[in-house]
């Protein structure tokens, strides 16, 4: 089937398409790939709700900004959408199914006996009836449900994409986005993963507060600075890096309260040396060292942590797009095999992945109708 897959990731900043023809099991072919950036209207709503949803008690009803901000992404899919397949010479007849993750604005991870809370807003429904095509969403909730982290679900996806490309395991796949998180593949095409840190959403959040930039363009602003080990340390000591996998984060989860003191330079480029040295952990964690990380993410693009990796990491580090991969674009990608797989009752999480008891569906579509 012809799947058109969406994600919009924590960094707020486009809404991420592509089209793959897979049956949720092996990927026939590649379609087009493409970004739009979110309108500044959609943006605020989404930081609104996500500003709710940090302030949002355990059993209070849900923030009612939640309501308008899934609309609000809905529209910017389908308009985004319409753009990108009249650019491609496809019309909304040419699609099978949609996958459409939904914008992040509350992710908690399970502790203590306490279950996880994910919530991901999109207006599934009015996208389908927009459309005249059926949507996968809601990936996430039936895993948490289920005693999961709900996160990450990119790693099954991961394995195909290295088997399209003929990859040989073992080796491992590095998302950096808002978060980062790494899928290990062994050499028995087993899977592991887990969230292993910050990705961009630290960095993000810091030149936001402290510029009218939105991120650090090619790690400039880390390039002309100086990590702080002191800093670094406080950073590291977060109960996270000594929990178990797997295990999964929200970007907000680390403090930029550690880094007041230092100037902004100083500050990026500890945050970028925050992000390698998390990865590393991640390495140590697993006792295992593939033969090459391949880095995807929008991370990647950022020299200042391509290098930190290289430098931390005890194997080869590589760009997606050294491989043919559409580095900006796997995770939507993941998401319209994931749909795919949803259609077919195929599990999208599992034990080593997010810690659920055992392989196990998610997903729901949802028809025009």
């Amino acid at each position: 089937m012809r799947v058109l897959g969406f994600m919009t990731g924590t960094s707020l900043d486009a809404v991420d398409m592509a089209v793959l023809e897979t049956d949720g099991e092996t990927i026939q072919a590649f379609g087009p790939a493409g970004e739009r950036r979110l309108t500044d209207a959609t943006r605020a709503v989404m930081l609104a709700a996500t500003h709710a949803a940090l302030q949002w008690p355990r059993g209070a009803p849900a923030p009612a900004v939640f309501d308008e901000a899934a609309r609000a992404g809905a529209e910017e899919h389908f308009a985004a959408a319409e753009e990108f397949l009249a650019a491609n010479g496809l019309t909304w007849a040419d699609i099978d199914l949609i996958g459409m993750h939904g914008q992040t604005v509350l992710h908690e991870r399970p502790k203590a006996g306490v279950a996880g809370r994910t919530v991901q807003l999109g207006d599934a429904g009015l996208l389908a009836r927009k459309t005249g095509v059926r949507v996968a969403f809601d990936f996430r909730t039936a895993d948490v449900a289920a005693g999961g982290e709900g996160a990450p679900l990119a790693p099954i996806y991961h394995l195909a994409r290295a088997r399209a490309s003929g990859l040989e395991p073992p080796l491992a796949v590095l998302n950096v986005g808002g978060v980062a998180n790494i899928t290990f593949i062994g050499a028995d095409g087993e899977i592991a993963a887990f969230d292993t840190g910050p990705g961009n959403g630290m960095i993000d959040l810091l030149v936001q507060a402290r510029s009218d930039l939105r991120f650090d363009e090619d790690g400039r602003l880390a390039a002309a600075g100086r990590a702080d080990a002191s800093v670094l340390r406080d950073l590291l000591a977060h109960p996270y890096f000594q929990a178990p996998a797997p295990k999964s984060l929200d970007r907000y989860d680390f403090s930029l309260v550690p880094l007041a003191q230092l100037s902004l330079e100083d500050a990026a480029a500890t945050l970028v040396a925050f992000t390698a040295e998390a990865v590393r952990l991640a390495f140590v964690l697993m006792g295992e060292t593939p033969g090459e990380v391949i880095v995807a993410g929008g991370g990647r693009r950022n020299p200042q942590i391509m290098r930190a990796l290289a430098e931390r990491l005890p194997c080869r580090v590589s760009d997606a797009d050294a491989h043919g991969w559409r580095g900006d674009a796997i995770e939507a990608e993941a998401f319209a095999y994931l749909a795919a797989r949803t259609a077919r009752g195929l599990p999208i999480s599992f034990p080593k992945t997010t810690a659920v008891s055992k392989a196990m569906g998610g997903g729901r579509i949802v028809r025009p109708d």
